[in-house]
């Protein structure tokens, strides 16, 4: 699954979280629906090819259109992608900001390993101990994807103030000081503390060699907010006036480019 990676992961930076890091506990396990190489076009001109190991990270500030969807290439030859979309609420200061676009290639991204480089991790935003990630975000926040091979453990340095998430997107594995059990397609939502701990279990699925989580946390807004489909703004008469833009033709147009937007 991952297209970055390292043949001795030993010649990275490691990262440990202090023996004295209070560990975060788990305080639920959900599993998540499940609908991925996608294009991607958008009405501020942003645009291009997610591959293995990419990022394209999207700031919708003012508003604008955006498509994804499988290249032509795969939908004719089929087989499984896996892709992940996150949304990041913009605190009410910057809902109002351009719209931005970051290309993030997989060659860009932090790597780093456990002591005993027995997990590689990605820093794909944020920064973990000190080691910054390329993905430029409006409020704090982390992402990380973590491959641990079998019977590997990371015990992580989080932000306190940070909240913290781990989605397993392939594999077997426990997270928390607990251990608490998860598998492909769920979320572990962790309580406070210092430290976050992931374990891939000894034995793996034949098809998923490999544990590979997705690590999150940012600092919460905490701010009112309003919803409705892809809009979410402040308050009701803010989404109206969102709905409006829409209609009337303000957030532009997506692009034809290889048939998307057409």
């Amino acid at each position: 699954m991952p297209a970055v990676t390292v043949e001795n992961p030993l010649t990275l930076p490691r990262v440990v979280a202090p023996a004295d890091a209070a560990p975060r506990p788990v305080l639920a396990v959900t599993t998540a629906p499940q609908g991925g190489t996608f294009d991607h076009q958008d009405s501020n001109g942003g645009g291009g090819t997610i591959t293995n190991g990419d990022t394209q990270w999207m700031t919708a500030g003012s508003g604008l259109l955006h498509i994804e969807a499988p290249p032509e290439s795969l939908v004719v030859s089929g087989g499984l992608f896996h892709g992940l979309q996150l949304w990041v609420n913009l605190p009410a200061s910057d809902k109002m900001m351009a719209p931005r676009y970051q290309d993030i290639r997989g060659g860009q991204v932090q790597l780093l390993t456990s002591p005993d480089g027995g997990a590689l991790l990605r820093v794909i935003a944020g920064e973990l101990d000190g080691h910054q990630g390329p993905g430029i975000t409006h409020t704090p926040i982390t992402m990380i994807h973590a491959t641990l091979r079998p019977g590997a453990e990371i015990t992580l340095p989080w932000r306190e103030d940070f909240n913290g998430l781990a989605y397993v997107m392939a594999g077997r594995g426990t997270v928390g000081a607990e251990h608490r059990p998860v598998h492909l397609g769920q979320t572990a939502v962790f309580g406070k503390g210092a430290s976050l701990t992931v374990r891939a279990d000894e034995k793996q699925d034949s098809h998923t060699p490999d544990l590979e989580v997705v690590l999150l946390g940012g600092r919460p807004i905490r701010e009112p907010m309003a919803h409705y489909g892809p809009f979410v703004m402040n308050t009701q008469a803010e989404l109206r006036q969102a709905f409006e833009d829409f209609q009337a033709g303000r957030l532009g147009t997506v692009p034809a480019v290889h048939g998307m937007g057409e």
